[in-house]
């Protein structure tokens, strides 16, 4: 039977994780539409914003050292600017200069009053026993509140931050997954080589072999084999949580995440070969594009000398990230934690990715005690973080001096609007919009670690873990319950 885990939302995904869309939701989200144009307003004028680094004159600090740097690049999303292209737009006129001015007046959080605001929410029996919390001043790196905050606890899909964040430091947002064919020497054997992107389509498999085909035709080449390399990744393919609709097994070439019923998101019957099928297709293709091929294809390297044809390359990392944290996509989170590991030199394997991941969050210096990442889904029931090392790493992603690392919050689902966030808050929650949060949920367990603007306009990170939840739903209410509490006036 499957372990039970937390569902993503069905709705289409943009930077914003769907924003953009709300208007062509069906009627029994119509309440959202009234709140959200004042809500999101909120959301994106200081919210999202603030969590790029602090604001001096009507512009983020981070936002101008960069227009000062003399070799800028475009963002997360894009190269560096060619020689001769149009340069960038300026900054706007300082237009926000009142709640800059408002912001830098304010003190933090009181923390003896936010004490007294959370520590009855996080006793509330539908969090068990053995709850903890921590949440931090992402401005000053001040912890406001703890609560068994350096105990590990099993994380659930909240690790998805500890990977995304490590994925991030090692590779940097614009490194891209190429997959490659390659012909050999003599024009008669092409070979599909997997790089790990998990993402690679059936249009992009599609390409790949009319480009193939071309230069076989060019080469006069009459016929091919072909043969499929996965030798990228190491060791076990299949994760420790046994066949399960939540993931594939991870290998280093598949097709739509190995998904066997056209969804892109969310658990689905999944390929028990996909390799295998990857290459099955690609030959079928192939033919299709007037290519005769011989015998069925076969798992082989590449010859030595073979040379590169056709390439792909997935999104840049930093989508890849912003995917992974608002669908709480299980196939590129260990596909990312496996990229880690090979820029770190280690073996591309579950053990590998361990290692790798946790010598990055020490570099990040996050608190790595009793910290243990046995994957980088957070399926695995042996994984081990704390609070402290979430929010902490939340904070990291705010730092703007660490503008690498903004895909963690710009991937976080929006409450009540977005990926698993999106049917968690009610229209009379305080916290919808506000709260930007990836959600953990094993049987037993659930947790919810994120940013939330508080009411003196500073950005807090938080991080709540509960363990032997007796009902799911209810401990997701009373971690929302939490969570939206920091959006409000301490009492």
């Amino acid at each position: 039977m499957a372990e039970p885990v937390e569902r993503s939302s069905n709705w289409p995904l943009d930077t914003w994780g769907g924003l953009k869309d709300l208007a062509q939701r069906d009627t029994q989200h119509t309440w959202r539409l009234t709140a959200g144009s004042a809500v999101l307003g909120l959301v994106v004028a200081t919210g999202a914003v603030l969590a790029a680094g602090p604001w001096d004159n009507g512009q983020r600090k981070a936002e101008r050292q960069l227009a000062a740097a003399p070799d800028r690049t475009g963002g997360a999303h894009h190269g560096r600017t060619a020689p001769g292209a149009v340069e960038a737009a300026p900054s706007a006129p300082a237009v926000l200069d009142a709640l800059a001015a408002a912001v830098a007046r304010t003190a933090p959080q009181d923390a003896a009053r936010l004490r007294s605001t959370l520590a009855p929410l996080l006793a509330a029996p539908a969090l068990g026993k053995r709850p903890a919390a921590s949440v931090i001043d992402t401005a000053t790196g001040k912890q406001l509140y703890g609560h068994a905050a350096s105990a590990p606890r099993t994380p659930a899909s909240t690790v998805k931050i500890a990977t995304t964040a490590a994925a991030l430091s090692a590779l940097g947002p614009d490194h891209r997954i190429a997959t490659t064919v390659r012909l050999s020497p003599d024009s008669r054997t092409l070979t599909l080589v997997g790089g790990g992107d998990p993402t690679l389509t059936s249009s992009a498999l599609r390409s790949l072999a009319g480009t193939a085909a071309r230069t076989l035709r060019d080469a006069g080449a009459p016929a091919v084999r072909v043969a499929y390399d996965t030798s990228r990744y190491t060791g076990p393919a299949r994760h420790p949580i046994g066949p399960n609709d939540n993931i594939a097994p991870v290998t280093a070439l598949m097709v739509d995440e190995g998904r066997l019923d056209g969804t892109d998101r969310g658990p689905a019957p999944r390929s028990q070969d996909p390799a295998g099928d990857a290459a099955r297709a690609f030959a079928a293709h192939l033919e299709k594009a007037g290519v005769e091929v011989t015998g069925r294809p076969r798992h082989a390297q590449p010859p030595a000398k073979a040379r590169t044809v056709a390439t792909h390359r997935s999104a840049p990392l930093s989508a890849l990230v912003e995917r992974t944290l608002t669908n709480s996509d299980n196939d590129i989170a260990e596909a990312l934690a496996r990229q880690t590991a090979i820029a770190a030199g280690e073996s591309a394997d579950f053990a590998g990715a361990r290692r790798a991941v946790t010598a990055e969050l020490k570099k990040l210096k996050a608190p790595l005690t009793g910290a243990r990442l046995a994957d980088g889904s957070g399926l695995d029931r042996e994984d081990r973080v704390s609070a402290d090392l979430l929010a902490t790493l939340l904070a990291r992603a705010a730092d703007p001096e660490r503008p690498e690392l903004r895909p963690v919050l710009t991937g976080l689902p929006v409450a009540g609007f977005t990926g698993t966030l999106g049917g968690r808050y009610t229209g009379t929650s305080g916290g919808t919009g506000l709260i930007r949060a990836k959600t953990g949920t094993l049987t037993g367990v659930n947790s919810l670690a994120g940013t939330v603007v508080d009411p003196q306009g500073r950005l807090l990170a938080f991080a709540f873990l509960a363990s032997g939840t007796p009902s799911g739903p209810e401990a997701e209410s009373a971690l929302d319950a939490l969570a939206t509490a920091l959006s409000r006036p301490a009492r």
